[in-house]
């Protein structure tokens, strides 16, 4: 199955998707590392599955709005699904995962912004379509930015807090 040519596959670019999402339940420290596999695992094939029709690396950005995964006020279904394998309830993920997250994930690159005016960080870029090793490719650019997107609850929670 070794094609020649550009990539094709989106193993670099989900790997990337699923290691930032997971990366995030695991900050919180109420998930097992084994719960994380398993989600892990949920995810990587939920997204393989779901972009398999909808990939184009001739033209990344084709299809971008179908690939997005999205957090706002909703929790996005192929994440949910993953979730409810190792038995995350909604109301567990809205507390685990920032109350806004959307997650780009394209051909040669994957970023994510938290909270609506947030700044975008890039997760995972090939610089070439044929990237010899590209193995901190999925570096997290952004880390002290996810913090600051932490400690400032949005305002909606604020309301829903006091009322």
């Amino acid at each position: 199955s070794h094609r020649r040519g550009p990539r094709a596959d989106m193993v670099p670019e989900i790997a990337a998707a699923v290691g930032f999402v997971s990366g995030l339940l695991r900050t919180r420290g109420c998930v097992s590392e084994q719960q994380l596999q398993i989600f892990s695992g949920a995810l990587r094939e939920a997204l393989t599955e779901h972009y398999k029709h909808h990939w184009f690396p001739e033209k990344p950005f084709k299809g971008s709005g179908y690939r997005c995964i999205r957090i706002n006020q909703r929790m996005d279904p192929i994440i949910s699904k993953a979730a409810g394998q190792i038995g995350l309830s909604l109301p567990q993920l809205f507390q685990l995962l920032p109350r806004e997250l959307t997650l780009w994930v394209d051909p040669f690159e994957v970023s994510y912004r938290i909270g609506e005016d947030g700044s975008i960080c890039v997760l995972y870029e090939a610089t070439k379509p044929h990237p010899a090793a590209s193995c901190h490719g999925g570096m997290l650019t952004c880390k002290n930015q996810m913090m600051l997107g932490r400690a400032s609850p949005s305002k909606s929670y604020i309301m829903t807090v006091s009322s």
